[in-house]
C-alpha cells in the first residue's frame, strides 16, 4: 500500500515539475522584455528542479542513488540563481535598463538610439 502512495506520489511531482518548466518556456517565449523572461525562467526551472527531483528520489527509495540525485539537486538549486543573477547583472552592464515604463526590448520610434 506504502508503494502505491509513494508512486502516485512521485507522478504527481513529476507532471507538475514538468507543467512547471512547460511554463517556463512558454513564459521565456510570451513575455515582453529581457528581464521578465529571465525571471520567469528563473523561477520556473528552480521550481521545477524542486518537483522532479523529490519526485524521482521518491522513485529511487532509501538508497545511494536518492543521496547522489540530492546532491545533485543542491547543486542545480545553487547554480541555476547564480547563473541568473550573472545574467542579469551582465545585460544591466552592457547597458540594457530595466524600464517600468516600457513593454518590450524595442525601441520606440521617437528613440535616438
Amino acid at each position: 500500500m506504502i508503494d502505491l502512495v509513494l508512486d502516485v506520489l512521485s507522478w504527481i511531482l513529476l507532471v507538475l515539475g514538468g507543467f512547471c518548466v512547460l511554463v517556463g518556456g512558454i513564459g521565456g517565449l510570451r513575455l515582453p522584455n529581457f528581464y521578465t523572461r529571465i525571471h520567469a525562467a528563473s523561477l520556473t526551472d528552480t521550481m521545477g528542479t524542486i518537483l522532479i527531483f523529490v519526485g524521482i528520489i521518491l522513485q529511487a527509495g532509501l538508497s545511494l542513488a536518492a543521496l547522489k540525485l540530492f546532491a545533485i539537486m543542491l547543486f542545480l538549486l545553487l547554480t541555476g540563481p547564480t547563473a541568473t543573477y550573472a545574467l542579469a547583472n551582465a545585460a544591466f552592464q552592457a547597458g540594457l535598463k530595466p524600464d517600468a515604463g516600457t513593454a518590450s526590448d524595442e525601441p520606440e520610434e521617437n528613440d535616438p538610439e
